[in-house]
């Protein structure tokens, strides 16, 4: 996906079923918060004594999938692509599906578990991505208010505060488009004394 396409993040589960020649697909989407709570949601969205569960996710670089069985190639790829396509990052998507009798052949696969992907993802809800960058500063005293006031106002927040006797040791997270501005505000606050610098 290219980097200057804007991402999105879901902000609901969505889900999407589908019947092809009886054998019956079910795509659930969830947002998800970090690559290390992938198992936990797999197994949460994945229905015992299926066919099959197959899966893919997407969290910035990092991305996993699985055919569960499928032949190699035709779910776990085509899922984690339909994700790519629709534009989404954070990202979980388990396809169970329903075997019906009927062969639908590789190319029949792969278009089932991609299509129904791509169908219950175009009616996602979502937002736009933002990507975030972490920053540190030590904060005087009497400018705290006002510089927290700043950074709520360029859509940042203050993740940890910690009261030392020269001021206060403050970890932050914002938009990593409005770094550059909340520098620039906070060196004309503090004349110069204060920086903001990456975690």
């Amino acid at each position: 996906m290219s980097s200057d396409t804007p991402r999105k993040r879901l902000t609901a589960t969505a889900s999407f079923e589908l019947e092809i020649r009886k054998s019956r697909f079910l795509a659930q989407a969830v947002h998800l918060p970090s690559p290390d709570e992938a198992p936990e949601l797999i197994a949460r969205l994945s229905t015992p004594q299926v066919s099959h569960n197959c899966w893919a996710w997407l969290h910035g670089a990092q991305y996993r999938f699985s055919d569960d069985g499928e032949p190699g190639g035709t779910a776990g790829r085509p899922i984690l692509s339909a994700i790519e396509n629709q534009g989404f990052d954070q990202c979980l998507v388990v396809v169970t599906r329903w075997y019906g009798g009927i062969q639908l052949g590789t190319g029949g696969l792969a278009r089932a578990y991609g299509g129904s992907v791509n169908s219950c993802l175009q009616d996602a809800p979502f937002e736009p991505l933002i990507e975030q960058v972490r920053l540190q500063c030590l904060c005087p005293y009497p400018l705290l208010e006002l510089f927290k006031g700043l950074l709520a106002e360029q859509g940042g927040t203050v993740l940890n505060e910690n009261f030392l006797a020269d001021g206060v040791q403050l970890q932050l997270a914002a938009p990593l488009d409005r770094q550059q501005l909340l520098q620039e505000a906070m060196q004309n606050l503090s004349r110069g004394e204060v920086q903001l610098l990456e975690l």
